[in-house]
């Protein structure tokens, strides 16, 4: 079953994410990524959410390579060794995980693929609960009028990322969620900064002991600008849309009870 992310999932159809070049799209069941060969990491992933079907199913799955592309595009396993990265999930791994205990069991291990992972301070990974619950909360707010989210999630590939064992460390991470509403369909865009946590200096990477991240609600436009993305419909309905919000005034987030939807 690798039917991958669905366009129609939504009462509003949300096509998913156009990107420059020569990406490679990979289909896993609900949910989909959008590979970057050179940078080897994800420049878009996404997946769809049924909340009222979710399964609270036992962790299965070990991280591995994805057979259908060369090793050589996969940030695998040596990137992750002997340091203080985490393989951080992008599509989480419970988010596809709903319908038929089989299906969603296999959906659940197949977001252990590599091409689905992006290295991540391990500070960053352990301790981002208000990241790790952007997603939880905006389904908890949909579920008012509906009870679907599609979620989009990759790094931010930008050209000042540190080198590192033959890739380059991501900073940034940013996050899409879509869902319909009462008038329509809305989405919601999110920033995580990981730039104090991260120092390739010394070539053992490690967090420096003042590190720590920040996390910022965004328009989903600027998120569109920031990594060359065509996200087609999102920006529109975007619940800052109404605002002008640049670079210096980012919502910065200390809680759930910050997110603006």
């Amino acid at each position: 079953m690798a039917d991958g992310y669905d366009t129609g999932f939504l009462t509003t159809p949300v096509p998913f994410p156009v990107a420059p070049g020569g990406a490679r799209r990979l289909d896993y069941p609900r949910f989909t990524v959008l590979l970057d060969p050179e940078r080897r990491l994800a420049a878009a992933t996404g997946v769809n959410i049924d909340g009222s079907r979710l399964l609270d199913l036992p962790r299965a799955g070990e991280w591995r390579l994805d057979p259908r592309i060369g090793e050589e595009l996969q940030t695998g396993p040596a990137v992750y060794t002997r340091n203080d990265l985490d393989r951080g999930h992008l599509v989480r791994r419970r988010d596809p995980g709903w319908g038929e205990p089989a299906d969603a069991r296999a959906a659940m291990e197949a977001t252990f693929f590599y091409p689905n992972a992006a290295p991540q301070a391990a500070g960053f990974n352990q301790s981002k609960e208000l990241w790790l619950g952007l997603e939880d909360h905006v389904l908890s707010y949909a579920e008012s009028t509906s009870q679907r989210i599609s979620v989009f999630t990759a790094p931010v590939l930008g050209d000042d990322d540190p080198p590192y064992r033959g890739i380059r460390i991501p900073l940034r991470f940013w996050k899409v969620a879509a869902w319909c509403g009462i008038r329509g369909l809305v989405t919601a865009g999110f920033l995580l900064d990981q730039s104090e946590l991260v120092d390739t200096r010394d070539g053992l990477l490690a967090a420096p002991p003042l590190g720590a991240f920040r996390t910022f609600q965004v328009p989903v436009a600027e998120i569109a600008t920031l990594t060359g993305l065509d996200l087609g419909v999102m920006p529109e309905a975007d619940v800052l849309r109404a605002q002008t919000v640049h670079a210096e005034s980012w919502r910065r987030l200390t809680s759930a009870a910050d997110v603006l939807l």
